[in-house]
């Protein structure tokens, strides 16, 4: 099944957090959206690594990498109202309209999330 990575499913699983062993299943077929490739070499830094080795070592799991272009931009900046509510970045924006795009479920560690899934169109799997 594919599927579509949050920044906060990749740290997760990168960094062995309770939920992270749910990424195994789907690393090879789930795309990830450069906002939130972003998301997650910064958080990696944060924990000491290198931004280099950060990216490494998502490119690695073999995780398509998808450019965020004009009409994702669009997309979460349409699902903004949607979201307001349950305070969801550009990031969670950016990476519920690849789903919505590819018709994928997004996962993530963010129990916000389960909130807007209905108004937004886009299946919610939480990994904890």
């Amino acid at each position: 099944m594919a599927v579509v990575l949050d920044a906060s499913a990749v740290i997760a699983a990168l960094l062995g957090e309770r939920g992270g062993e749910v990424i195994d299943a789907y690393s090879e077929t789930a795309a990830l959206a450069t906002v939130n490739l972003s998301e997650a070499v910064s958080a990696l830094a944060d924990h000491g690594f290198a931004p280099e080795t950060a990216f490494a070592l998502i490119v690695e799991t073999r995780v398509e990498i998808v450019p965020f272009d004009a009409q994702l931009a669009l997309d979460a900046a349409a699902m903004k109202p949607l979201t307001r509510r349950a305070g969801l970045s550009l990031g969670d924006r950016a990476c519920l309209a690849l789903a919505r795009r590819r018709g994928l479920a997004a996962i993530t560690a963010d129990r916000a999330w389960s909130a807007v899934a209905d108004a937004v169109g886009v299946e919610i799997i939480l990994i904890r």
